[in-house]
């Protein structure tokens, strides 16, 4: 058995759930044999990491510094295994405007947008060229931060009145934000695994939220607030398609382990990419877990395969 170090915590905004995550993962790996040892992550990071000397890393943090590739470079340095994507692939798949760009080069579906940093607006004058941009995505829009997950400062637009304060919105979240054609249509995640024979896709899982209309961070984390339906009641096709997007996603991004991949399907069935998560939760009520539970993968076997993945790498 290994000694692991479970990374959890840090400073983003996502902190609480990925302390979620992480106390799940402790206590799988605990069952699983392993010799345990949970960081909530902070400025002694590497100084815990050289003084416990781990086998392997298992990254359970979300959002801003776990999940761009930051703590992955300093594990690299250091030279301890760790689970989950590469440094460049979590740079990538964080940045959800990189990510666009990409699946556009690569004939991907995914909603048109536009995206602009801060320094556009202060300095370029980008406010001016909003009616031009509200013309060609049409209302509503949704106004989201490029590099936050689990839905965090999202906010829709549906009149012109809407976009200033969506906008001030998305930007307390992130430097740089996205606007994006709506597509109304129902939520799908699909769970990337990797295996002996590479990287599969685990069953879809739809999610309805029983509040209003919008599958918020609220929905996605407070118990009851969202029905999930694992498998998605999708035709064969479409469910197809969904798997072959989301694999395709996965491998243009470079992800390794573990992913999600997140999509709409619209009333005509036709596919759009949202967004990819290279550390997907492992909470509760995460899309994950469900996945893997309803392909016949437990929570412990789904943690001991992608801790053993982390030295497979």
């Amino acid at each position: 058995m290994s000694r692991v170090a479970v990374l959890a915590g840090g400073s983003s905004f996502e902190r609480q759930v990925s302390l979620r995550s992480g106390a799940r993962v402790e206590d799988a790996l605990e069952r699983l044999g392993h010799e345990v040892v949970g960081i909530d992550v902070g400025r002694d990071l590497v100084g815990r990491l050289r003084e416990l000397e781990p086998d392997v890393a298992f990254v359970a943090m979300h959002g801003a510094g776990g999940e761009d590739g930051t703590v992955q470079e300093l594990l690299e340095i250091l030279g301890v295994p760790y689970t989950g994507s590469g440094v460049p692939a979590c740079a990538r798949a964080m940045d959800k405007v990189a990510t666009k760009h990409l699946l556009l080069e690569h004939g991907v579906p995914t909603p048109p947008f536009f995206a602009f940093n801060q320094t556009a607006f202060r300095e370029l004058g980008a406010a001016d060229a909003l009616p031009a941009i509200e013309e060609r995505l049409a209302f509503p829009i949704v106004v989201k931060p490029s590099s936050q997950g689990s839905a965090l400062g999202i906010k829709f637009a549906r009149t012109a009145a809407d976009v200033p304060a969506a906008l001030v919105a998305a930007f307390s979240y992130d430097h740089k934000v996205l606007l994006e054609r709506f597509v109304d249509g129902r939520d799908l995640a699909v769970s990337v695994l990797d295996g002996p024979d590479g990287p599969e896709a685990l069953p879809i899982v739809e999610a309805v939220p029983r509040e209003g209309d919008v599958y918020d961070f609220q929905a996605r984390y407070e118990i009851g607030r969202t029905e999930f339906i694992c498998p998605a009641e999708l035709p064969d096709a479409v469910a197809e398609r969904a798997r072959e997007l989301a694999l395709r996603t996965y491998e243009l991004l470079g992800c390794f382990g573990f992913g999600r991949v997140d999509l709409l399907v619209d009333g005509d069935g036709e596919l759009h990419v949202l967004e990819a998560n290279p550390i997907p939760g492992l909470t509760e009520t995460s899309l994950l877990p469900q996945a893997a539970e309803a392909a016949g993968i437990g929570f412990d076997d789904l943690v001991g395969r992608i801790l053993a993945s982390a030295f497979a790498r």
